[in-house]
């Protein structure tokens, strides 16, 4: 087997990601991989159904600019340089499959709870990045 080279971690910033960071960071140093954190912003719209009276691209600039502020916060903790921090914005499971495709990425690393029946069948965003990723994904539970 190849070793990784190129290792995408999605995080939403919570203190669960620790755990999946540090578990990435494993996985990156035995392969002398890049770590990349990514941290994805859905749109205000996809909250409110896109029918909203007054302008938000403002406040979605400024929601954007404070998960680029905690994001670079969340990485010191870890020494990732900034320019393997990406935040986008869009549905998680669909920009960490673009980005990883775009990054030629052989390995994301997403964190899954584990959930059982319904709740699984409704799918999870580790789900979403599994069916369609272009590389390998390590569903880390936390």
């Amino acid at each position: 087997m190849t070793p990784y080279n190129k290792i995408l971690v999605a995080v939403d910033l919570t203190d669960e990601c620790g755990k999946i960071v540090e578990r990435a960071k494993q996985i990156a140093a035995a392969s002398d991989a890049s770590l990349h954190l990514v941290h994805v912003v859905e749109p205000i719209s996809f909250a409110y159904g896109g029918d909203i009276p007054l302008d938000i691209a403002s406040i979605q600039e400024q929601i954007l600019e404070q998960a680029k502020l905690h994001l670079n916060k969340f990485s010191s903790e870890f020494e990732i340089n900034k320019d393997y921090q990406h935040v986008l914005v869009g549905r998680p499971a669909i920009e960490m499959r673009t980005l990883a495709e775009e990054e030629d990425a052989n390995l994301i690393v997403v964190g899954s709870h584990g959930r059982h029946g319904l709740a699984l069948l409704l799918g999870s965003t580790a789900n979403g990045i599994l069916h369609g990723a272009p590389c390998d994904v390590l569903a880390v539970r936390v």
